[in-house]
């Protein structure tokens, strides 16, 4: 397997400075800073970037236990939502909330919740996040 890589450049000190985050191959690039990570300031930060890598990790996982159950399903949109929290340790992503609506046709509520559960225990990023963080899930089929 290939191995990953992403890049952050940060100029100035931390709370007037700013920086960029890229993905390896270039397919995102944005812009942070105190005010997007600490505030509601515009740009992005590595708890949404944490986020969206653990969303589209337990889309995928998903799709893959659809797929060995014999489903197919037409779409699985998932929503991480990071907590970052003040700790005794310090600043600490503390919660990841799952939230994941699946159209599967010919599937049930209570299947689909069994597979979600599923993938959100064997997703890779689950695994690498769950042993500090608490993941909840929230899984709905939709028609």
């Amino acid at each position: 397997m290939p191995i990953r890589t992403a890049s952050a450049r940060w100029q100035g000190n931390l709370t007037e400075g700013s920086g960029t985050v890229r993905t390896g191959k270039g397919g995102l690039e944005g812009n942070y800073s105190f005010k997007s990570r600490f505030e509601e300031g515009e740009g992005t930060n590595p708890e949404e970037l944490i986020g969206a890598a653990h969303a589209g990790c337990f889309s995928m996982a998903l799709s893959k236990q659809l797929a060995d159950a014999g489903a197919t399903g037409t779409s699985v949109d998932t929503t991480a939502k990071v907590h970052f929290d003040k700790t005794d340790a310090g600043m600490s992503v503390t919660r990841i909330d799952l939230e994941t609506v699946g159209q599967v046709p010919g599937m049930d509520e209570a299947q689909f919740t069994k597979l979600a559960e599923a993938a959100k225990e064997n997703c890779p990023i689950s695994r690498l996040l769950s042993p500090g963080a608490q993941i909840t899930l929230s899984a709905r089929l939709t028609s």
